[in-house]
């Protein structure tokens, strides 16, 4: 049994870095410690425990983590600073030789975080706590709020797929997930909450079901019919696993909003074969005119990778013209990062980092053509808008059911509302329309 009693008037800061999984991990701890008499630090406050929960998707992310410690020791002199996440898996002696650093715990500790604080002593050398990939089984259930409006639906946790630039299979174990009735049990409590937008998220979020002999699609229907959530939305499934059963049931779902994030990685079936991904470019294609074809204003958003081993010019030029003649609404791009022990680090042919910077930029500047004309294309209409919380004296901004940021101005009143809106146009730095709130 932990005794709380010594963490009473305690103060934590965390820092997460990463995906929208990371986020609701952390938001978890945070509640955690919470329960145990642990306050968030207030802005300036200097914090007795630091938790950061890390990154490991590239060699620039494990960077930031380390600058993150770094920062925050610096901040919070004295603290006792604990280090979690896919950095901390899968470097945990690097990160526990870092100056200021008294537990590292890989993806099976975290959810015991409370039992590695101790009496928050400072130790003269950090102390890793890991178990071995196969024994890395846990899901550990995560519904929590996001900073503005959303709520964040862990559903799904791990991968099984091993693709040959990645290492988020070894920092996060073997595919599993929550079963369907816990999990439509804690949207229910999000929306007793006030919570009206649900995300769900996970590793791979379209293999949900192996660890309960259930499916996603199963997960879809059911999450369907809780009461007073008014929106989901699906952060990134891969394109072999969305269904045309699954893409029918969003298009006639008034709770499942007409938005998408699939990972293409590369418009190229060359390359595709060499990350060993599971589709190919005709697959893909296939699935946005599947998507296009029954939901024609769908908000469509799609991972790319460039620069990857064995991307050649010849093979960049065709992934630049498929991706071009899809039908999908933003771009996010990633220059491939090597990663120690992957399976790509055997492809010959090396992107020199100029030309990844190219391919990259001729990527994001076809990304903005797209998502602008997609946004034009609504100028005039009237839709639902949920609004979220501004920053005090700015703009409140929110989003149409197919992900168009909207700002109107700023009323108290509207915060986790949803209003109809009329679409006008662009605001000043072109990143949402500027929008009039429709009475009645």
């Amino acid at each position: 049994m932990i005794d709380t009693q010594s963490f009473q008037d305690k103060t934590a800061v965390y820092y997460t870095l990463g995906c929208k999984l990371n986020f609701a991990e952390t938001s978890t701890i945070g509640q955690m410690l919470k329960e145990a008499g642990i306050r968030t630090a207030r802005k300036g406050e200097r914090a007795d425990i630091c938790v950061v929960n890390t990154c490991s998707v590239t060699e620039v992310a494990d960077k930031k983590c380390r600058q993150a410690i770094h920062k925050l020791v610096k901040q919070h002199p004295g603290a006792f600073v604990v280090v979690t996440g896919c950095y901390a898996q899968l470097k945990p002696d690097t990160v526990a030789k870092i100056e200021g650093v008294d537990v590292v715990l890989g993806a099976e500790q975290k959810q015991d975080l409370m039992h590695y604080l101790g009496n928050l002593q400072k130790k003269d050398a950090g102390e890793a706590f890991t178990s071995p990939l196969k024994e890395i089984r846990s899901f550990v259930p995560s519904c929590s709020r996001g900073d503005r409006t959303r709520f964040f639906l862990k559903v799904q946790d791990g991968c099984d797929y091993y693709c040959s630039y990645c290492t988020i299979p070894f920092a996060r174990g073997r595919s599993r997930n929550g079963s369907i009735r816990s999990l439509v049990e804690q949207a229910r409590q999000a929306a007793v909450q006030g919570g009206k937008e649900i995300v769900l998220t996970g590793v791979n979020i379209g293999d949900f079901g192996k660890s309960t002999d259930e499916t996603f699609f199963d997960l879809v229907k059911a999450l369907d019919e809780v009461e007073g959530i008014e929106r989901y939305r699906i952060s990134s499934i891969e394109p072999n696993l969305l269904t045309d059963e699954i893409i029918d049931y969003v298009a006639r779902s008034r709770r499942f909003m007409p938005h998408f994030h699939i990972p293409l990685q590369a418009g190229c079936d060359e390359v595709l074969q060499l990350m060993r991904r599971r589709y190919d470019t005709a697959l893909f294609a296939s699935k946005i005119e599947k998507i296009k074809a029954v939901m024609p204003d769908a908000f469509i958003g799609v991972d790319v990778i460039v620069g990857t081993r064995g991307e050649t010019d010849d093979y960049f030029r065709r992934a630049y013209d498929f991706i071009s003649g899809l039908d999908v609404t933003q771009l996010h791009v990633f220059s491939y990062s090597e990663r120690p022990g992957t399976q790509a680090l055997k492809i010959d042919h090396v992107v020199a980092p100029a030309e990844k910077h190219r391919r990259s930029q001729a990527l994001l500047e076809l990304s903005d053509r797209k998502t602008h004309a997609f946004y034009e294309r609504h100028i005039g209409q009237t839709m639902p808008v949920l609004l979220e919380r501004p920053k005090p004296g700015a703009p409140m901004h929110g989003f149409t059911p197919n992900y168009i940021r909207v700002e109107v101005p700023h009323d108290d009143a509207l915060d986790n509302q949803v209003v109809s809106v009329r679409l006008g146009q662009f605001n000043a730095d072109a990143t949402a329309l500027l929008g009039i709130i429709v009475n009645g």
